[in-house]
């Protein structure tokens, strides 16, 4: 695909100017933490306002097939993020704030970088913290020739009136749809009024691209798909969780239903967390996709589970 097809460089900087903003008394997710961001104050996710913190930025093909490719995600970890799961995987990226701030015309050189080196898209995990300089940066790599699609890799915890803001500007996004329940919500993920923002952020991702849309090599180009972690105990409403994301998206909806589910940071500490998923969850999950008639995406082999980290997907 050619930059031509891609907004232009003033569409990023206009969204950037406009959630600059909003810094001042931030309320770039639902948190609304109302710090100044501007004056150095630090909110939930501890984000600058002129810099974001890159952990790390690599071709990644751990992802699902239409997103890693044949030749990688270009993959850009922020650290910080707008939830607090006790047993975020990436904690030590997520929580403990590992990350070197970088200005967005460095990172515009690392979303450059990854392109030369072959990315099919530019891969933004845990963007929303960062979102300003995220927007700058792309506004210099378009206007440098960047001719690939922007992922937008989020938890699902979203503002639906800030991502309204970047209609046009972002081809495909993959969040999360954690759980069906606020209460579980708030006690796994300090998440208050989780279902409802993750209702309404998915319906305007939705609004904006559709379902996801591949190339004929395979290779996603736009569109939504919607990630689902299985939690041990039903933590994470699973059936209800899908029947959502079929009403939000329909039938035609991509998911990636996870199974690698492991106790790490907290949750070994945390009652119904200390185990991994077992058959019967899994299975239980895997036939309310069926019954639902949700059968584009993928489902995370069990033994993803068991055995190493390394997901196991099949169509």
């Amino acid at each position: 695909m050619t930059a031509e097809l891609y907004a232009p460089p003033e569409a990023y900087e206009r969204a950037a100017a406009r959630l600059e903003k909003a810094l001042g008394s931030c309320v770039l997710c639902p948190r609304r933490c109302r710090v100044n961001r501007l004056e150095g104050e630090l909110g939930f996710c501890r984000a600058q306002a002129s810099t974001a913190a890159v952990n790390t930025s690599q071709l990644h093909f751990g992802e699902e097939p239409p997103i890693s490719g044949s030749k990688g995600s270009g993959t850009v970890f922020f650290a910080g993020c707008t939830l607090a799961c006790r047993f975020c995987q990436n904690w030590q990226i997520s929580q403990a704030g590992g990350g070197e701030e970088t200005s967005p015309q460095d990172l515009a050189g690392i979303f450059l970088g990854l392109e030369m080196a072959g990315a099919h898209n530019i891969n933004l995990v845990t963007p929303t913290p960062h979102l300003v300089v995220i927007l700058k940066a792309l506004a210099i790599a378009r206007g440098y020739g960047m001719a690939v699609p922007v992922v937008y890799n989020t938890s699902g915890y979203e503002s639906a009136a800030v991502l309204r803001q970047m209609d046009g500007l972002i081809e495909i996004y993959l969040p999360d749809f954690k759980y069906i329940d606020d209460q579980v919500a708030e006690r796994l993920s300090q998440a208050p009024n989780y279902v409802a923002n993750a209702r309404a952020s998915l319906a305007e991702m939705h609004r904006q691209v559709g379902n996801l849309k591949l190339e004929e090599n395979g290779v996603a180009y736009r569109g939504v798909m919607v990630r689902h972690l299985v939690l041990p105990n039903g933590f994470s409403g699973t059936p209800q969780v899908l029947a959502q994301i079929a009403e939000i998206c329909g039938p035609g909806a991509w998911i990636s239903l996870m199974s690698q589910y492991f106790p790490t940071y907290k949750a070994a500490e945390t009652p119904g967390l200390e185990r991994r998923i077992n058959r019967q969850e899994y299975n239980e999950a895997t036939e309310a996709m069926q019954r639902l008639g949700l059968s584009r995406g993928y489902v995370q082999g069990l033994a993803s589970a068991t055995d190493k980290m390394v997901p196991r997907w099949r169509k």
